[in-house]
């Protein structure tokens, strides 16, 4: 029986610059706090600026850090194979 190589793999994306970072991460940031400060404003509007803060961070950071920005690493990895 013939031996079946691998299929060929293309280079390994380099990780993202500055800038792509930046990016990745408003998009990731930015529709969060929204759609936190939605839901949650009302219950948080009578605590001070600060409190409120560091709610909607305590909740924001984890949706962003383990729930985002592995799909936006995938998709910009993606974006850059196909090229």
């Amino acid at each position: 029986m013939p031996h079946r190589s691998a299929p060929p793999r293309s280079a390994p994306v380099s990780p993202p610059n500055r800038h792509h970072l930046a990016l990745m991460i408003w998009l990731a940031v930015f529709p969060t706090l929204t759609i936190l400060n939605l839901v949650l404003g009302p219950w948080l509007e009578p605590l001070p600026t600060v409190l409120r803060t560091l709610v909607l961070t305590t909740v924001a950071v984890p949706i962003v850090i383990y729930g985002l920005m592995p799909h936006l690493h995938r998709i910009r990895t993606r974006i850059l194979t196909t090229r």
